[in-house]
C-alpha cells in the first residue's frame, strides 16, 4: 500500500510540474507576443525592415530594444518657442533656394534637420546612428526621412533629377514637422516646370 502512495504521489507531483512548466511555457510565448507587438506598434515599418536585416525576429528585436535603452538615456526636450521659429525660417529659407540649386537644398534640409536633432537632444553621429536613434520616437516618418538621404547620396553622384530632390526635400519636411512639434507652411517645395522653368508652390 505504501508503495502504490508513494507511486500515485510521484505521478501527482509530476503532472503538477508538467502543468506548470505548460503554463511557464505558454506564459512566456504570450510575453514574447505582446513584446513583438508592442515593437510592430512602435517601430511601424522599421519593424519589418530591421527583420529583413537582421534575418531573424528574435535579434531584429534585440536590436530594436537596444534603441530604446539608448535613447531612454537622452535628455530629450521639446524646443524653445524661438528655437521652433528659428528653424521654421531656416526651413522656409531652404525651400526659396531650391528653384536655382536643388543639390544645395537637400544639402541643406539634412543639415537643418541635424541641427534640430541636436537642439532636441539628439547626439551627433553618422546617418545610420541617427535613422536608430529618432526611429523609437519618430517612425513615421522615418521611411521617408531615409529615403530623403538616399536621394541626396544618388544626387552626388548625378543621379536624382530634379523631381527626385524636389520629392527629398518633402520628404524631409515630414521629419522636420514632427520634430519641431506645430504646424508649419506647406511642404512642397518649389516645382522647376519642364517648358518655362517657373515657380510653382503647391499647397497640400
Amino acid at each position: 500500500m505504501l508503495s502504490t502512495a508513494l507511486i500515485v504521489g510521484a505521478i501527482v507531483v509530476v503532472a503538477i510540474l508538467i502543468v506548470a512548466a505548460w503554463s511557464h511555457s505558454r506564459r512566456l510565448r504570450s510575453d514574447a507576443q505582446t513584446r513583438s507587438e508592442r515593437l510592430h506598434e512602435q517601430f511601424g515599418s522599421e519593424y519589418d525592415r530591421t527583420v529583413a536585416v537582421m534575418g531573424d525576429t528574435p535579434s531584429a528585436e534585440r536590436e530594436l530594444a537596444a534603441r530604446q535603452k539608448r535613447v531612454a538615456g537622452f535628455d530629450i526636450q521639446p524646443l524653445e518657442a524661438d528655437e521652433s521659429e528659428r528653424f521654421t525660417a531656416e526651413w522656409l529659407a531652404m525651400k526659396a533656394t531650391f528653384v536655382d540649386d536643388p543639390s544645395a537644398a537637400i544639402h541643406d534640409a539634412e543639415a537643418i534637420l541635424g541641427r534640430v536633432m541636436e537642439a532636441r537632444g539628439y547626439p551627433t553621429g553618422d546617418f545610420e546612428q541617427r535613422f536608430a536613434d529618432v526611429s523609437v520616437d519618430h517612425s513615421t516618418a522615418l521611411e521617408r526621412y531615409r529615403s530623403a538621404h538616399e536621394t541626396s547620396l544618388r544626387d552626388a553622384t548625378g543621379e536624382a533629377s530634379t523631381e527626385d530632390l524636389r520629392q527629398a526635400v518633402i520628404n524631409d519636411h515630414d521629419m522636420f514637422a514632427e520634430l519641431i512639434e506645430e504646424p508649419v507652411p506647406s511642404p512642397a517645395v518649389a516645382e522647376v516646370e519642364p517648358a518655362a522653368e517657373e515657380v510653382t508652390v503647391a499647397a497640400q
